[in-house]
């Protein structure tokens, strides 16, 4: 028997009297958030939902979304994670395409109410505040319900960057043997410690290397419902956080932040992680010297639990590297028709063993695209090394083609970002009569810089190739960024309309 909800009776059993979820208003110890979740377990059989049914989450990182997310498993049934910030016809095509029975989502939110309403299914309004009222004349089911390793426990919509979301189906297995190694080997996670929750639960990172990580190890989660970067810093001082989690964003926007706040103590920090996106090498280095704690940047997306691969600690670590497979992984790169090339070589990345999704949720045919022969084409241009560490270049939908020579954006990212004036930049592709496509890069400066966008062209002129060096750069006061913080490069636009560029 499985089920991820046994996470919580075990460290229940182990650790009764430690918190296990911290927020601003609330704190709830294991022993408490295993009779809640019991609880909501049998409010779901109540209201007639079934092992295998499908049940929406749409809630930001409060207590209540873990008593939601275990009770729903606890009872057998699949969870559907829901960003809190969609919009209505984006809640009803996620419920409409799970064929979902009912969802979990904060009072007063009228894209949730009226998503739910047009696709026919119940909508509980349920907050930190309301929870307990709503279940707590419910009796607890005394035992999970019994799962496989091969049952869907959670089905994660992409996010839809190269067309309509596609929900990934992730396992109990899938997901028990992810966090286990990121718990174990990874962070060695036990009950001393507090990890920062301010990476979106809804999303694989923040839902596997946080919750279920955390509540598998009998530490503390420390909730933070918005990002704001002196807020987390305020909540790793008031928390004694030892594990920070978070996206390359996050990390240039806490440095900014400590710069120019006030004092805090961080010395409890020891372990930080980044994931979603790569982390400029520059960015990561400020912040190991500030902080005084070691950053491990690794790689995942939603159809692969969501971790690959990890600078692991103890050993070498490689800056600016995704590092090597975790336990149980094989990664390759591999050119168009699918054949490996050599160390140093540009390919697609590849990924294949327990962590690869089950597939797309009702999505066959989608799904023989994405996994041959259990190797998942991740859709991301990388190399690896003559030591295995591997190396993100870009998206492959990303990629600029100018004048027939590829230009990688995080490659001159890189070196946008080592300009002591620029805070934070993104390179995209500009149409372009001639060429194709131009290389664009919108910037944010750090504070009162006093810098012109000729002045950065000239640096990054030094230090690329001709044809990768911006033509136009543009500054910005912030970069569009998704629900985890990753910067989308397809929001981003020039001030006024393009026109072509000379060659």
């Amino acid at each position: 028997m499985t089920n991820l909800s046994l996470f919580v009776a075990e460290s229940a059993d182990m650790y009764p009297d430690s918190i296990a979820l911290r927020s601003t208003d609330f704190t709830t110890t294991y022993s408490e958030l295993h009779v809640r979740l019991r609880q909501l377990s049998g409010y779901l059989a109540q209201i007639g939902i079934q092992p295998g049914d499908r049940v929406g989450v749409m809630l930001p990182n409060t207590l209540a979304f873990a008593l939601a997310y275990f009770g729903i498993l606890h009872a057998g049934a699949i969870v559907v994670p829901m960003n809190p910030l969609q919009s209505a016809r984006e809640v009803e095509f996620f419920l409409a395409n799970t064929s979902a029975r009912a969802l979990f989502a904060a009072p007063r939110n009228p894209a949730s109410a009226a998503g739910a309403r047009a696709a026919g299914v119940r909508c509980i309004a349920i907050d930190d505040a309301t929870a307990v009222s709503l279940i707590d004349r419910c009796p607890p089911r005394a035992h999970a319900v019994s799962r496989s390793d091969d049952d869907t426990a959670v089905i994660l919509h992409t996010s839809g960057t190269t067309g309509v979301p596609k929900g990934a189906e992730l396992t109990h297995g899938n997901l028990r043997r992810n966090q286990a190694i990121v718990a174990s080997r990874l962070l060695d996670l036990g009950p001393d410690d507090a990890v920062m929750g301010c990476l979106p639960l809804f999303h694989a990172f923040g839902m596997t290397c946080g919750l279920n990580a955390t509540m598998s190890s009998g530490a503390t989660l420390a909730l933070l419902p918005r990002f704001a970067p002196g807020d987390a810093l305020k909540t790793i001082a008031a928390a004694k956080v030892t594990v920070f989690q978070g996206v390359p964003t996050m990390y240039a926007a806490m440095l900014a932040a400590a710069a120019s706040a006030d004092e805090v103590n961080t010395e409890s920090l020891r372990v930080c992680t980044s994931l979603g996106a790569a982390l400029p090498v520059d960015v990561l280095h400020r912040f190991e010297s500030r902080f005084g704690c070691t950053v491990l940047e690794g790689y995942g997306l939603s159809e692969t639990s969501p971790v690959a691969s990890f600078n692991h600690p103890h050993t070498e670590r490689k800056a600016g590297s995704i590092g090597t497979p975790i336990e149980g992984v094989r990664m390759r790169i591999v050119d168009d028709s699918g054949k490996p090339v050599a160390p140093g070589e540009a390919g697609e990345i590849q990924i294949h063993g327990h962590n690869v999704m089950k597939g797309y949720w009702g999505l066959p045919e989608a799904t023989s695209k994405a996994i041959v022969d259990g190797w998942f084409a991740t859709g991301d241009i990388g190399r690896v090394d003559d030591d295995g560490f591997y190396y993100v270049i870009d998206r492959k939908k990303e990629l600029i083609i100018r004048g027939g020579y590829n230009v990688y954006p995080r490659e001159v990212e890189e070196v946008l970002h080592e300009h002591p004036a620029v805070a934070a930049a993104a390179v995209v592709g500009l149409a372009h009569d001639i060429l194709g496509q131009e290389v664009g890069a919108a910037i944010v400066l750090q504070p009162d810089a006093d810098v012109t966008t000729d002045a950065i062209q000239a640096y990054v002129k030094q230090r690329v190739a001709a044809y990768k060096c911006p033509r136009r750069i543009w500054i910005v006061d912030e970069l569009p960024l998704g629900p985890t913080g990753k910067v989308q490069r397809r929001d981003i636009r020039p001030p006024e309309q393009h026109e072509s560029a000379t060659p």
